[in-house]
């Protein structure tokens, strides 16, 4: 992986690490400052910080991976998996009209981009390995 590519890895991972700690510290004020989050279920504080530690994690193995680019692919292909999961998950919603297709764009920088920009990550890497 290149130096764009652990850099793109390194703001990834820090932007998921700070999301992190802000469901962790303030469940309330992120439910509400989200854009789509309160128009897809009632605030539960528990569950808005058990997903916190998760984006915590994803986060710390995204930095630690651009930092040692040879751990990269065994450290960041399951939070590769679960953000794709979770940008499918959302398209489901509006496939079987739980939210409207408007809510594919609300989501897009916040669920969708940093799933396109793993896979592509992960693709980066594995070309990588492929070649040398």
């Amino acid at each position: 992986m290149g130096k764009i590519g652990m850099g793109i890895a390194l703001l990834l991972g820090l932007l998921m690490l700070a999301n992190g700690v802000f469901m962790i510290a303030s469940p309330e004020p992120w439910y509400w400052l989200i854009p789509g989050v309160p128009d897809r279920g009632p605030f539960n504080p528990h569950f808005v910080r058990d997903i916190g530690f998760l984006y915590m994690l994803m986060g710390g193995a995204f930095v630690y991976g651009s930092l040692y680019p040879r751990h990269f692919v065994t450290l960041c292909w399951v939070p590769t998996a679960w953000l794709v999961l979770h940008a499918l998950f959302h398209v489901w919603e509006v496939i079987v009209g739980i939210c409207g297709p408007q809510a594919l764009l609300e989501d897009f920088a916040g669920v969708t981009l940093p799933a396109l920009l793993a896979v592509a990550l992960l693709y980066t890497c594995y070309r990588g390995r492929a070649v040398a």
